[in-house]
This record gives C-alpha cells, structure tokens and sequence, in this order.
C-alpha cells in the first residue's frame, strides 16, 4: 500500500479490525519509510448497481446520497456519526440483497422510510416531508397522525 504522505510502497500492517458488520477490514498501518501512520479498508468489490430516477434517467448509485439524506434527517438529535453509517450500511445491504443491476429511486426512499421508522421519529418526518414532497400543513399532519395512531396501537 503506498503511503500518502510520502509515496513510499512499502508499509506495514500494525492493527487490522472487522468494521461494518464484517464486510469491511480496517486497517491501521506504517509507512517503512517515514514512519507515518495511516488507516486503509479492504472491502469486497460490489456489482455496479444503477438508480433509475423518477424522469426515467439511470445514475450509478452513491452511497454518499443515502448517508447525506440521513445526516439531514438526524441533525440536532441524538444519534452519533457511527449509528449513521451504520445505518447507512444496513440500508445498502438490504438493497443489493435483491440481486437487482437495476433500483429505481423510490425504492431507495422508501427502504430509508423504513429504518427511520424504527431508530427515530423525528428523522422519519424530516425525512418523509422531502421525500413525499408535503405540499402544505394538512399533509404533515396527516403524516403525523399516522405515527401517532401506530404509537397508541402498541
């Protein structure tokens, strides 16, 4: 692994730990030549997969989309960088477990729906007021009031 400070091809591996779930080794190495250390992850390569957009238009997808998307719906609540990552791990995972070359956007949006759902309310209607596209006041409510009737239902 070359270092990126100094170029140099020769490094060593200090420390290597599991991170995502497993799909992912963490590495902590030295450079052999200016001693510097730095952190490089191995992870599988993954099967390119395409987003077909509400227009019709197809983009490669991004995982930096979903995990902008989630750190918007989070901002000021209690949930670390990591729980976001994490998140935006089990998101993706649950996606490419269809096999599908093909997702379109909307099925995207909806498999976030879902974990916010679970981890936190509050992202969930920051979230669904981009996403759905609420109009006006009477759609947010109308959106809040199903949660609320699910909260009594339990």
């Amino acid at each position: 692994m070359k270092c990126p400070f100094c170029g140099n091809p020769d490094s060593k591996v200090i420390d290597s730990r599991s991170a995502e779930n497993g799909q992912v080794i963490r590495r902590r190495r030295e450079c052999k030549g200016c001693r510097k250390r730095f952190t490089t992850f191995e992870r599988f390569e993954q099967f390119p997969v395409a987003v077909i957009k509400r227009n019709g238009d197809k983009e490669t997808y991004k995982r930096e989309k979903i995990l902008i998307g989630l750190r918007k719906a989070f901002e000021k609540r209690p949930v670390t960088s990591q729980e976001i990552e994490n998140l935006a791990y089990e998101i993706e995972a649950e996606l490419r477990a269809e096999g599908k070359p093909e997702i379109p956007a909307s099925q995207i949006g909806l498999a976030v729906l879902r974990k916010l759902k679970e981890v936190d309310e509050v992202a969930y209607l920051r979230f669904a007021s981009v996403y759905k596209d609420f109009k006006d006041i009477t759609e947010f409510q109308s959106e809040l009031g199903q949660l609320l009737e699910k909260k009594e239902d339990v």
